[in-house]
C-alpha cells in the first residue's frame, strides 16, 4: 500500500506520476485549492530564487500559481505548465502566465529559463523525462527545483482521521498514520526518484536536499476546508467526505477548535552544468 498523505504533501509512492485521474483532479474545485493549501515559507522562495543566474522561471504543474505568485512577488517572471485546464484557468485570473500541458509533452518552443521550479508537483512528473526536459529549457547555471511541504499534524488529529477513514471509506489506499512517522522514513523514496532522475538526465551538478521547518497554526474550518484538496480525496463522494471531515472536526474541538501544524518544506535542486548534455 503507497503512503499517500491526506493532508497536502507529496505521496511516498515513487511511481505516483502514473496516475493521471488523480494528478488532474484538483481542478474539480480550483478556488477551494487555491484558498486552503498551505502556501511556502519566505525562506524556501528567497533561497531557491537566489539560485537561479537570473529572473526567468518556470513553473512545472502551478496548479492556480501558488508558488508563482511567491516568486513573481519577489522580482521574478513566471511561466507556468499545467495540465489542468481548470486549474490554469484560475492561475491566468490570479495573474500567472499559464500553458496547458504535461511537462514531459510541453512544447518550449525555443525558449530557456534561469529556474525550473515545481512546487508540490514534481511526484506526478516522470523522473526522468521530467529532469530530461528540465535540462533541456535550463540555461547554463539554471537550477532546477522541487519542493514540497511535509505536515505533521498533531497525533490526535492523525488518530481521529484515521479512525474516520477506516470507518467511512476503508477502500481508499491511503496509511494516514504515516504521519507520525519522522519525514526521514516517509519521504525518502519519492526524494530519491526525483535526485535519481536528475542524475539520470546528465547535465546537472551535485544535488543539494535541504529542509526547512515552520508551522502554522488552523483553526477547524481552515483545516476542514483543505482536507478535499487531497488527491485521495478529490474524488470521494460529497456525503461520505463530509462524515470523515465531522469526525476529524469532533477531534479538532477537543483540542479547543484549533492546532498548530508543524511543516517541514523539502527542497531538492540541482544546477545546469554549462556544456553538459541532456539525455533522452
Amino acid at each position: 500500500m503507497p503512503t499517500i498523505s491526506p493532508e497536502p504533501g507529496p505521496p511516498s509512492d515513487p511511481q505516483l506520476h502514473r496516475d493521471r485521474r488523480m494528478a488532474e483532479s484538483f481542478g474539480a474545485d480550483a478556488e477551494r485549492y487555491d484558498r486552503a493549501r498551505p502556501s511556502y515559507p519566505d525562506a524556501v522562495i528567497e533561497r531557491i530564487a537566489a539560485a537561479c543566474p537570473g529572473p526567468e522561471l518556470l513553473d512545472v504543474g502551478c496548479g492556480t500559481g501558488i508558488a508563482a505568485r511567491r516568486f513573481q512577488a519577489a522580482g521574478r517572471t513566471v511561466l507556468g505548465v499545467e495540465p489542468d485546464a481548470r486549474m490554469a484557468a484560475l492561475a491566468r485570473r490570479l495573474g500567472t502566465e499559464v500553458e496547458v500541458a504535461t511537462i514531459e509533452d510541453w512544447d518550449p518552443a525555443g525558449r530557456t529559463f534561469d529556474g525550473v521550479v515545481s512546487g508540490q508537483a514534481w511526484h506526478w512528473v516522470d523522473p526522468v523525462a521530467g529532469a530530461a526536459k528540465a535540462a533541456r529549457v535550463l540555461r547554463p547555471g539554471g537550477v532546477l527545483a522541487a519542493f514540497w511541504n511535509a505536515p505533521r499534524p498533531p497525533d490526535e488529529i492523525v488518530d481521529a482521521l484515521a479512525e474516520a477513514v477506516r470507518r467511512v471509506v476503508p477502500d481508499i489506499p491511503v496509511d494516514v498514520t504515516a504521519m507520525k512517522r519522522p519525514i526521514e522514513e516517509t519521504y525518502p523514496a519519492l526524494i530519491g526518484k526525483v535526485a535519481d532522475g536528475v542524475r539520470a538526465a546528465g547535465a546537472f551538478g551535485p544535488i543539494d536536499e535541504w529542509p526547512h521547518e515552520w508551522t502554522r497554526s488552523y483553526t477547524r474550518d481552515e483545516w476542514l476546508d483543505q482536507l478535499p484538496t487531497a488527491g485521495v480525496f478529490t474524488r470521494l463522494a460529497p456525503d461520505r467526505l463530509a462524515e470523515v471531515a465531522e469526525l476529524t472536526g469532533q477531534a479538532i474541538d477537543r483540542l479547543g477548535g484549533g492546532f498548530t501544524m508543524s511543516y517541514t518544506t523539502l527542497v531538492v535542486m540541482a544546477s545546469r552544468v554549462e556544456g553538459g548534455a541532456e539525455r533522452g
